[in-house]
């Protein structure tokens, strides 16, 4: 008897805040593109120190392993070689190049309301990676990943309003063949999603062909170049601060073909660069601005994001580490370098050391992707679905990962002050009338303008909670994955298209 009565108050509770709520809000009040800036991780002092740090390196050290295409271009314009080899760019034609950089573009997406302005501190989050495992929802245990994974992750991603991109974050691992790999990569990402999207091109060659595809798909020869909705992940420069002949060479190709360029210098505190967090950025930056040398030299203006990552490995055991203050402070100090210079800013976030889909995930994500957001960066990678220091990828932790970008969002967007906003002649009303704001035009208002509402968090008390089946939220992410997944195909890809691209290109069925 007792319990039903209180399953009747309860119930009656519901129905009476049920009765004072209005609608659900029709707009995100927290969309992707809120300006950043807030956080600080470095005082102007520290920023010129760190920036001054980078160009004497790259005056006085340089860099080595230099392709004779990239010195011979690097001596016209001042540079020189030392004894050593080693190719040193003076702090003139570093700036040189710094001003003759994009500072903003527009990264298309086929669906041009996928479209992002990229630059200014405008703060997007998008996926990245290249795990060979999967979490496997039904069992909880690893597996390698396939490209069936790969086009399930793209379309979870074109139906998660909180990730601008996808780029693979999980490799084909049933694929060998290292052409093979890269054009079912990019095929999966014309069938998957129509957001702006990147990859990886194992070599030069591979480019055109991909390109080639790309144009197919848009409807005919040189229909990329006018839209590139596709950016390239290439790592020209080899920490400790070298060039990677292969990668110079995508590098080129895809400058030649028009692709957007998200030049990544990746370091690892501790291996490659050093494990004091100032001279690790010192390092990187150095890195990260020779990258862009290269770029400029050949293609001044040429879309590029400026990716300067700082990872970070447990010295204690030599495993690289996804989650920590110390990525996290450092990759907001990286937006924070970028920004300075006025160069569109990429950096890494939540990802996690994590195994499954837990506290220790969600703890080591949100702090790593707050601070960056916070900090100003366009364009955070990794930011959702990744596990395993990397190593993995999983379903259900890119629908949570979604939803908690959209509270950084919230955050970054931050608190608005003005005569609306404070409310005083709400407070009047309620303080001399009913003695509450519930169901007031001010509050109303507040609701569909100010809050975020999550679908996935789970915010009822522990009864009614354990009245619907007691789930924790990686089950309620995996009924998500489900729904999404099972909804019928987009058509992304139109059939006459698919059918052109297969007859060209080696695609696997599915």
């Amino acid at each position: 008897m007792e319990r039903r009565e209180s399953t009747a108050r309860r119930r009656g509770r519901a129905t009476r805040v049920a009765s004072r709520r209005g609608p659900e809000p029709e707009a995100n009040p927290a969309p992707p593109g809120q300006s950043g800036g807030r956080y600080a991780p470095l005082t102007e002092p520290e920023l010129v120190q760190i920036t001054e740090a980078a160009f004497t390196l790259l005056a006085e050290l340089g860099i080595g392993e230099v392709p004779a295409v990239v010195r011979e271009a690097a001596h016209a314009r001042g540079a020189s070689t030392d004894e050593r080899g080693r190719l040193r760019l003076p702090r003139a034609l570093v700036e040189e190049m710094v001003a003759g950089a994009a500072k903003e573009f527009t990264f298309h997406g086929r669906d041009p309301r996928h479209d992002i302005s990229i630059g200014a501190e405008r703060v997007h989050f998008g996926t990245g990676g290249a795990a060979v495992q999967v979490l496997e929802p039904e069992t909880g245990r690893y597996r390698p990943s396939t490209l069936a994974d790969l086009r399930a992750f793209a379309r979870l991603a074109d139906a998660l309003p909180n990730i601008s991109w996808f780029t693979r974050c999980c490799i084909a691992t049933d694929i060998e063949d290292s052409f093979a790999l890269d054009v079912n990569t990019a095929h999966a990402l014309l069938c998957g999603t129509a957001k702006p999207v990147g990859t990886a091109f194992t070599l030069a060659s591979h480019v055109g062909p991909i390109i080639e595809m790309f144009d197919i798909a848009l409807g005919g020869p040189g229909r990329f170049r006018e839209r590139p909705f596709c950016k390239a992940h290439i790592s020209p420069v080899i920490s400790p601060m070298r060039f990677g002949e292969d990668a110079v060479e995508v590098t080129l190709e895809c400058i030649r073909l028009g692709v957007p360029i998200n030049c990544i210098i990746a370091a690892q505190s501790g291996a490659t660069a050093p494990a004091t967090l100032a001279g690790f950025l010192a390092q990187s930056l150095a890195e990260t601005l020779s990258g862009l040398v290269l770029v400029n030299l050949f293609a001044p203006g040429h879309p590029m994001i400026f990716s300067n990552w700082p990872l970070v490995i447990d010295l204690r055991t030599g495993a690289f580490c996804g989650g920590g203050g110390e990525i996290s402070v450092m990759n907001a100090a990286a937006a924070q370098l970028a920004n300075r210079l006025g160069l569109p800013s990429g950096v890494a976030c939540s990802m996690a050391d994590a195994k499954a889909v837990d506290a220790q995930m969600g703890a080591e994500k949100a702090l790593s992707a707050a601070l960056t957001g916070m900090a100003g960066a366009n364009m955070v990678y990794e930011a959702a679905g990744m596990t395993a220091s990397l190593l993995g990828a999983s379903f259900e932790a890119m629908v949570l990962d979604d939803e908690m970008l959209g509270h950084v969002h919230r955050a970054i967007r931050g608190i608005e002050v003005n005569d609306e906003t404070l409310g005083l002649g709400a407070i009047r009303e309620a303080v001399l009338g009913e003695g509450h704001f519930l169901g007031a035009a001010h509050t109303m208002a507040a609701m569909q303008r100010d809050y975020l509402y999550p679908k996935l968090a789970d915010r009822d008390a522990p009864a009614v909670w354990a009245e619907k089946g007691a789930r924790d939220a990686a089950a309620r992410a995996r009924e998500r994955v489900r729904e999404i997944l099972a909804a019928p195909d987009a058509g992304h890809l139109a059939p006459e298209a698919d059918a052109a691209i297969r007859a060209r290109f080696p695609i696997r069925p599915g």
